[in-house]
C-alpha cells in the first residue's frame, strides 16, 4: 500500500502562528518524545514510521509551502508540488498519475489522508489494514470513521446502512454521506449510528486512474501539472466519494483531534505559556504562545489565548477564536515569517523608504538563519539592493563570480539583479541581518530553487556567469 499524506491549508483560524505559508500543520507546537516541540506534520510521520508505512509514504503541498515540508521531514520522502491550489480532488488525481509513472501497478492500493489528524497509534493501525477490508469486503473504497464524541456541526459525517451487526463485522456498508450540519441535524445523525469524516480515502490506483481518464484528463503526469492553472477547483468527496458505490467504512473509536483552532490546540500545549511570558494561578484555562523577544504576562484572565508572532498579535476568548478566521488579517500581507530547508527569513520591519520623494520604495529589514552546512541556492534578487551584517558564524559566499570567507561582523553589498549564495559552515548556524531598499511587494527570497551552490560554485570556477534563473 501506498499513502499520501494530503498537506496545504491557509493557516486563517491559528493566526497569527499560522499564515498562507506556514499553516497549522507545521506549527512546532505540540510535545515531542524527545523533550523538544514537534510539528503536526512532523508527529504524523514519526507515528507512520512506528507503524512500518513511512517507507511508502509521499506528500502532496502547494508549491509555496514545498520548503517548509522539507525542512520538516528531510529529503526521503517524496513530496509533489501544485504549482496552484486546485482543492483534493485535483492533488489526488496528481499523487495517481505520479504513482503511475513510478511504476506502481494500477492494482497496488493507494490511502489517502490528511497531513495533520491528532490520533493514537491505533489509528494507523487501521490504516495499515484498509487493503484486507477492501479485498474481503469486494468494494471499490474503504473509508475511515472516528465515532463521534457529540454532534459537532464543524465535521461530515458517514451513515453506515442499517441493519448491521457493528459488533461482528470488522467494517459497514455506507449508506449515505452529510455535509456540516446545523446541530439539530448533527444530532439525528448521531442517532443513526453516523461516524465523522477523518478525510481517509482507500482504493487501488486504478480506480482513480479510470476517474481521471473519464474527465479527459491527460495520462501524462507533466501534462497534467502543465494544466494545473486551467483546473477548477473541486472536492473529492463531491466529485467521487458520494459517487462511488459499493464503499465500506471501518470504524475507530480512539483519539481523533482536529487542532485547527486555539480552543482545541490549547490543551495539548506543553505548558501554559509557550515562549517569553506567564501565566498567573489565576487566570485559568488561559494560554500563552509568544514567538516574539519581549515577554507576555497574563493576570486574572481566565478563559483567553494569547498568540504573538512576526505577523501579529491575537488576544481572544478562546470560544470565539475561530471568528479570526472572518476578519482574516493575513490576507493583504505577505508573511513576516518563512521556513526553508536551509534556515528561517523573519521580517523586523517593512515600511517605505522615509525621506524618499519616491513613495513606491520600501525598506524591508529581516533576520536570517542559515543552519549548519546548509547553503540557500544562486539567486538573483532583482532591482533590489541590499546589505548583510553578519551577527554570527561564518561560512562561504558567492558574489560577483567569486568565492570568499565571510564571518561575524562583515558586511557586504549586494548591488541590483547581482547573483549571491551563502553556504554556513558545519560548526554553527549564520546570523544575519539584511536591509533591502527596493520596489515594493518584491519578493527577498524566491521559493523555487535555482542553482545549488555545488552547480554555483563549479561555474565560478570555470570563470562563467551562473544563471540564477535557472531551475
Amino acid at each position: 500500500m501506498k499513502i499520501i499524506l494530503l498537506s496545504g491549508g491557509s493557516g486563517k483560524r491559528l493566526w497569527p502562528l499560522s499564515n498562507e505559508i506556514r499553516s497549522k500543520t507545521f506549527l512546532k507546537l505540540l510535545p515531542a518524545p524527545d523533550g523538544g516541540r514537534e510539528s503536526m506534520l512532523q508527529r504524523v510521520c514519526r507515528q507512520l514510521d512506528a507503524a512500518g508505512l513511512l517507507s511508502s509514504t509521499s506528500i502532496v503541498t502547494h508549491f509555496s509551502q514545498f520548503e517548509i515540508v522539507r525542512s520538516q521531514v528531510g529529503e526521503k520522502i517524496p513530496v509533489l508540488a501544485e504549482p496552484h491550489k486546485r482543492g483534493t480532488f485535483t492533488a489526488i488525481g496528481l499523487a495517481s498519475r505520479y504513482l503511475h509513472t513510478q511504476s506502481v501497478s494500477p492494482d497496488e492500493i493507494v490511502c489517502f489522508m490528511p497531513a495533520d489528524p491528532f490520533v493514537d497509534a491505533a489509528f494507523f493501525e487501521k490504516v495499515a489494514s484498509l487493503p484486507s477490508v477492501l479485498a474481503q469486503s469486494g468494494a471499490r473504497m474503504a473509508l475511515i470513521g472516528t465515532k463521534p464524541s457529540f454532534p459537532s456541526t464543524q465535521y461530515g459525517y458517514i451513515v453506515p446502512a442499517p441493519g448491521q451487526d457493528r459488533e461482528a463485522a470488522p467494517y459497514l456498508s455506507v449508506a449515505e454521506f452529510a455535509e456540516k450540519p446545523d446541530e439539530q441535524g448533527a444530532s439525528a445523525l448521531l442517532s443513526r449510528g453516523a461516524l465523522w469524516n477523518s478525510g481517509v480515502f482507500a482504493f487501488a490506483n486504478s480506480f482513480m486512474l479510470e476517474v481521471l481518464t473519464s474527465r479527459g484528463l491527460p495520462d501524462d503526469y507533466g501534462q497534467l501539472l502543465g494544466l494545473y492553472d486551467t483546473l477548477p477547483e473541486l472536492s473529492f468527496d463531491e466529485e467521487v466519494v458520494e459517487k462511488t458505490k459499493p464503499i465500506v467504512v471501518l470504524p475507530y473509536d480512539g483519539r481523533w483531534d482536529d487542532l485547527g483552532n486555539w480552543q482545541a490546540l490549547a490543551p495539548h500545549l506543553e505548558s501554559r505559556a509557550v515562549g517569553p511570558g506567564d501565566v498567573s494561578d489565576d487566570s485559568a484555562d488561559t494560554h500563552i504562545v509568544n514567538e516574539l523577544s519581549s515577554p507576555v504576562h497574563v493576570i486574572g484572565v481566565s478563559g483567553i489565548i494569547v498568540a504573538a508572532s512576526p505577523d501579529g498579535i491575537l488576544v481572544a476568548d478562546k470560544a470565539g477564536s475561530s471568528r479570526i478566521k472572518q476578519i482574516n488579517p493575513g490576507k493583504s500581507r505577505a508573511p513576516m515569517y518563512e521556513e526553508y530547508r536551509w534556515g528561517t527569513v523573519t521580517v523586523i520591519d517593512r515600511g517605505p523608504s522615509t525621506g524618499d520623494t519616491n513613495t513606491e520604495t520600501e525598506v524591508v529589514i529581516r533576520r536570517l538563519t542559515l543552519l549548519p552546512g546548509k547553503a540557500f541556492p544562486y539567486r538573483a534578487h532583482g532591482s533590489a539592493k541590499k546589505s548583510w551584517t553578519l551577527l554570527s558564524g561564518s561560512g562561504q559566499m558567492i558574489l560577483d563570480r567569486r568565492v570568499t570567507r565571510v564571518k561575524t561582523g562583515d558586511v557586504l553589498h549586494l548591488e541590483p539583479a547581482a547573483g549571491y549564495a551563502l553556504l554556513a559552515d558545519a560548526s554553527g548556524p549564520v546570523e544575519l541581518i539584511e536591509i533591502e531598499f527596493g520596489p515594493e511587494g518584491e519578493k527577498p527570497v524566491p521559493a523555487a530553487p535555482s542553482l545549488s551552490w555545488e552547480e554555483a560554485v563549479l561555474l565560478c570556477r570555470n570563470d562563467r556567469e551562473p544563471d540564477p534563473g535557472k531551475g
